[in-house]
Formats: C-alpha cells, structure tokens, sequence
C-alpha cells in the first residue's frame, strides 16, 4: 500500500498541549492508521551537509523558551529506526547522526497524531546548503519509501510571520490570506515548478516567507506526488494573523 506524504502547519509549541488544531491531527492519524515508519522534514532542524537521526530512542528535544513547565515536561518516547535511517542515507547521502532527537516541529505535532508513541520517526534535516530546486530534487528521492510503508511528512508553515503575528488573535492579513492561497493552488494544480520558485507566487510572498526554513519542509511534500494522488487540506486557518496552520496530505 503506498501511504501518503503529509504537511502539517505546526505553529506554536503550545499546540503540543491541546488547542483546535489537535482534532485534525488526531483524525489523520486515525485516517492514515500505524505505519512502519515516518520520515519527518521539521523547520527546526538545519544543517551544513544533510543529515537524518539514527538512534533507537530518539531523545524529546525542548527546543524553545519562555513556554509553562508542563510544556517542558513533556515527552514524546516514540521510537527511532536505524534500519530507516540507514535506507535514507542510502537513498539520499544523507549523514546518520545521533547528536539530535526529535525536536517540537515534529513531536508537538505527532503527539496527537500517533499519541501512543509506537509510529518509528526519524528526522531529515534541513541541508543549508540547497537552494528551494535542491531541496526538492533532494526530497524526490524519497519517493521509493512511501511504497514500503513510509509516511513521509513535513512541518513547517506556508505562512511565518512571528514579527507581525497578532498574540491576541484576529484576522488574517491580506498578504498572508493572499499567498496561502497561492500555496494551496499550486499544489492542486501540481505546479510544483511555481512553488518552488514561491518569491513569485503572489504579491508581497517574502512577507508571508521572511526566512525560508518553515517554507521548504512543504516542499518535501510536495515531491512525493505521483499520477493519482489527491491533494486536500486540513486546519486550513491563519492564526493571529500571520501564521498558517494549514496541512496538507497527498495520497
């Protein structure tokens, strides 16, 4: 069975806890059902050469501040898989690494997409030294695995703007409204040539993309479609304005 490839706009660290993007989640999961395994693309890990994680228990990396305690407490104890992170690096060059874990754009997400913690994860980091066409190629390599049982998934957000996000809430910008929308038509179309080249998908895009590491782990989604493969949305909402929660699953 050839499982899907799915982006979740992760937005906050809190979103860990609970919040209304949790109901969405869950139902993937529950829609997907137990993998052999998931290979994560997080904007939270970036790195000078490409690397994927390789231990068997992959530690809960709290890479944040200022949040409650109950929020640091928090763990997420789903296992690693070196015999996956090995067929990464075979696929891909990656380096297997064992100097990171699973950091919240992953963790705070799967929680309540696997909350039983028994779905292996490893991660694939960002390789900074790829422009956006690199990263796809890259992640089109990965392609092989969602026919072995593989979810390959991303976490970012289409839309990252803390600068003008609105902590109190409120309505969506209309360059963030504007470019989200962007985003969800391209990938219906499958123009995956106009996301990748997102400075031109709508006016005012670097408003929406300030700094690119929450963007491109879409893009390692985006990649895995294949002829037949349906595209739909989920927690399609901009939060305080400026920060996409939308999710994306195709397949």
């Amino acid at each position: 069975m050839r499982r899907p490839a799915v982006f979740f706009g992760h937005g906050s660290p809190m979103n860990a806890l609970s919040g209304p993007f949790a109901e969405a989640w869950q139902r993937v999961g529950t829609e997907i059902g137990k993998p052999a395994g998931v290979v994560m693309v997080s904007a939270h890990w970036e790195t000078q050469g490409l690397g994927v994680t390789a231990q068997a228990r992959p530690e809960t990396i709290h890479d944040f501040g200022g949040f409650p305690a109950e929020l640091h407490a928090m763990q997420y104890p789903a296992p690693g898989s070196p015999a996956l992170a090995a067929r990464v690096a075979a696929l891909t060059g990656a380096v297997p690494v064992e100097a990171w874990g699973l950091d919240h754009g992953t963790w705070s997400v799967l929680a309540h997409v696997w909350p039983q913690a028994d779905v292996p994860v490893v991660q694939l980091s960002l390789d900074r030294r790829l422009d956006a066409r690199g990263h796809y190629e890259l992640a089109k390599m990965l392609r092989p695995l969602r026919d072995e049982d593989i979810v390959i998934a991303g976490s970012g957000d289409f839309v990252h703007n803390l600068r003008t996000w609105k902590r109190a809430g409120g309505e969506a910008y209309p360059w963030a409204s504007g470019f989200n929308e962007a985003v969800k038509a391209a990938l219906v179309r499958g123009d995956h040539d106009a996301l990748i080249d997102w400075v031109g998908l709508a006016e005012d895009a670097q408003m929406s993309v300030p700094t690119d590491e929450h963007y491109l782990p879409l893009l390692y989604v985006a990649a895995q479609a294949m002829p037949g493969d349906d595209v739909s949305f989920f927690n399609d909402v901009i939060d305080g304005g400026s920060i996409s929660m939308t999710g994306v699953r195709i397949g």
